[in-house]
């Protein structure tokens, strides 16, 4: 899919909460397949914010905006379809990757890093060590981002300056 089928989300869409929805739906979807409807509604909230869709039917604006989108990708030849599966539910394009060109070279380029000492170490440490140093290192790099935020922009509390962390995190 050309990314010149998606608008950002910053340009000349500001205030309308349905069209940067819709169009936030389309760059998630441009990057990543098998998401399911909770997966794509929690990367759109990180995106414009909790409650996005609404709070009395989330599950119908989701809907809604779904079929919008299926039918702009439709028109640009793009056949959105959803997979039930147990091992990789989620929406995905027929006849590409789960994962966009871009995201599977960012991959290759990480796997070329992996040090197999340090795969050993990983391996020996319990799940929930595990667990806790994925969390570790996942807070540890949204603090530094938060840091850097603050130091551009003094004005902002820690809070606000760890929510545009998450958002720069997330939004491709």
């Amino acid at each position: 899919m050309k990314s010149s089928l998606l608008l950002n989300t910053q340009e000349g869409i500001k205030g309308n909460l349905t069209i940067s929805r819709r169009i936030a739906l389309l760059e998630i979807l441009q990057h990543e397949r098998y998401l399911t409807r909770s997966q794509l509604i929690a990367r759109v909230e990180l995106r414009l914010g909790k409650n996005c869709f609404g709070t009395s039917s989330e599950e119908s604006t989701f809907h809604r905006d779904m079929q919008v989108v299926k039918q702009t990708l439709k028109s640009k030849g793009c056949l959105l379809a959803y997979c039930r599966g147990k091992e990789q539910p989620g929406y995905y394009f027929h006849g590409q990757p789960a994962l966009s060109s871009e995201l599977q070279q960012i991959l290759r380029g990480s796997v070329t890093e992996v040090d197999q000492r340090q795969i050993d170490i990983y391996q020996r440490l319990s799940p929930a060590d595990r667990f806790h140093q994925g969390c570790s290192i996942s807070d540890t790099a949204r603090n530094v981002v938060a840091y850097r935020i603050r130091q551009e922009n003094p004005n902002l509390s820690p809070t606000e300056a760890n929510r545009m962390a998450l958002q720069r995190a997330y939004m491709p």
